[in-house]
């Protein structure tokens, strides 16, 4: 009951949970993302150095972007930064 709860809690502080529930309510984006990068890298056993490993992580997540589904209300993600922005008090340039 408890997963997901926090983000649930800022779409709700943010007046986003209708647009985002869907997609960011539990963590089952990040441990699909995790699964499939596992799959890719499973039968890797030996790592020359950390670096390897992170150009074989980007290669599987190239690899997988496209089965990956996007987020719900994906257009209305700009308006979820510009609310984080203001809850974080960050100030933005303008673009002439």
């Amino acid at each position: 009951m408890e997963e997901g709860l926090e983000e649930t809690l800022t779409l709700h502080r943010l007046g986003l949970i209708e647009n985002f529930r869907r997609s960011f309510a539990t963590t089952n984006c990040i441990e699909s993302l995790n699964s499939q990068i596992e799959k890719y890298l499973r039968k890797v056993k030996y790592w020359k150095t950390s670096s390897q490993k992170y150009r074989w992580v980007a290669s599987a997540l190239l690899d997988i972007e496209n089965n990956m589904r996007k987020v719900n209300n994906y257009s209305k993600l700009s308006e979820m930064r510009r609310k984080i922005k203001h809850e974080l008090n960050i100030e933005t340039k303008e673009v002439a």
